[in-house]
């Protein structure tokens, strides 16, 4: 288990919840769900928290499951409070919208961290032109397809039998066996659920 699946693992035990769908951080949760360390246990209880601390882990919660660092998560705050509507709405929109994030709910990735891998190592085409920035932000009918030269590596291998059980979201389309996935829609109601609470974090940034 490398070192960023030993600190989501030990995060999602933290919290409660998987934050990663890595098969690793799936079977911890499965076996130790409950909080680690010394003090952990079975039996333990997580701490109760402050108003301040609830918020925090809000935030923390989404900055790991989308791979994110502070800064960054700041900006889309920002962004999220410029623009017209929901805040709340708008930030996961952002998230659910980027480039990494596409990549692994379309199945191209097993997880969000080796989709952001794969994007930086530009395995990628958006609209036909090669993309290598994760946080990409994606609009409807952008199409996102594995570049031709990088169909035959490894990590595609099982594709075919992956894409059988992978359940992608309404606002993605992809094409099996074309290696190639079309934004339909705008990601909205179901499709922004996550184990997160964007009000939370909204209200953290707000103090």
């Amino acid at each position: 288990m490398g070192k960023t699946q030993k600190h989501l693992t030990k995060m999602s035990r933290r919290d409660g919840v998987a934050l990663s769908t890595s098969e690793s951080v799936l079977k911890t949760m499965q076996r130790r769900p409950y909080v680690p360390g010394e003090h952990g246990g079975p039996r333990a209880r997580h701490p109760r928290l402050s108003v301040y601390a609830i918020q925090l882990r809000e935030k923390q919660k989404a900055k790991r499951i989308y791979g994110i660092m502070e800064r960054q998560f700041r900006n889309y705050f920002e962004k999220a409070s410029a623009a017209p509507g929901n805040t709340g709405e708008n930030l996961a929109h952002m998230l659910e919208s980027r480039l990494d994030n596409a990549v692994f709910r379309l199945g191209f990735a097993k997880t969000r961290a080796q989709a952001r891998q794969m994007v930086s190592h530009a395995m990628f085409l958006v609209n036909g032109k090669k993309v290598n920035i994760p946080s990409y932000q994606l609009r409807v009918d952008d199409v996102i397809e594995v570049r031709e030269n990088k169909r035959k590596k490894g990590l595609f291998a099982d594709m075919e039998e992956r894409a059988k059980s992978h359940t992608v979201p309404g606002w993605l389309h992809l094409e099996k066996g074309a290696f190639k996935g079309t934004v339909v829609g705008r990601p909205e109601g179901e499709d922004l659920k996550e184990v997160y609470d964007p009000k939370l974090i909204i209200e953290f940034y707000s103090r």
